[in-house]
């Protein structure tokens, strides 16, 4: 039987923020988030890095200290363990692939 065949840029509709874990194994995660219009709020203070690619849309990422940083689709950045960060902003057809690892 041949893999399944999906598509990073298939994103239903909704009213919330939507993760969705591509691949998980030991020391790696891989997800989909569609944003759908949500900043997070919240700030994230991981203890892995993260690495993210704005895939779709528009975002702000505020870093506490550090400031904001303009996402454009295609655009991708290292977050490094430990640092304080959230979506400030976000548009509505926004998908990300965010990637945890250990290092």
């Amino acid at each position: 039987m041949p893999p399944i065949v999906k598509n990073i840029m298939d994103s239903p509709p909704g009213e919330a923020e939507e993760f969705r874990t591509l691949l998980d194994m030991p020391g790696l995660r891989l997800q989909q988030i569609v944003s759908n219009g949500c900043a997070s709020g919240d700030w994230y203070d991981q203890k892995q890095p993260e690495w993210v690619m704005l895939v779709r849309g528009n975002a702000v990422l505020r870093f506490e200290p550090g400031g904001d940083v303009l996402l454009k689709s295609g655009d991708f950045l290292t977050i490094p363990a430990r640092a304080r960060h959230r979506v400030e902003s976000v548009s509505s057809d926004a998908i990300w692939l965010a990637l945890h690892f250990s290092t």
